[in-house]
């Protein structure tokens, strides 16, 4: 990938974490309900904002920045290849021990497999220039 695709994968990434992360900090019921899970009581509310809006707005912010500043670029990539590489090995574990996930999830699986390619294939040509 070339410094301008990289910059625009990372924006990419960077938009759609903000949206998922925005959507999960103001509204982490009916986030967790378009999902079929049910973050339930005070306690689930709050870890859900947590992880699905905290995380998700913190990596929206690597991302950003491995786009707008070229020393960032690097371990924003590498970020991604551990975070998704995390949630495809998991996701890959949970078909294998019996898990029967929605289509929903499946898009998941999808767009973390994508991300991961995208991002090592992105480490592979930075390396090699």
């Amino acid at each position: 990938l070339s410094g301008m695709l990289v910059r625009i994968f990372l924006i990419a990434v960077s938009l759609s974490f903000v949206a998922f992360g925005v959507w999960a900090l103001f509204d982490p019921a009916a986030l967790g309900r378009s999902l079929g899970i049910d973050f339930a009581g005070a306690n689930g509310i709050y870890e859900a904002r947590g992880i699905y809006g905290g995380v998700s707005l913190g990596v929206a912010a690597l991302t950003a920045a491995g786009a707008a500043r070229t020393g960032m670029t690097r371990p924003a990539l590498w970020f991604i290849v551990t975070y998704m590489g995390g949630y495809v090995f998991a996701r890959i574990a949970g078909l294998l021990l019996g898990d029967t996930p929605t289509s929903s999830f499946l898009l998941f699986t999808l767009f973390e497999s994508t991300c991961l390619v995208l991002a090592a294939l992105a480490l592979r040509n930075l390396r090699t220039k």
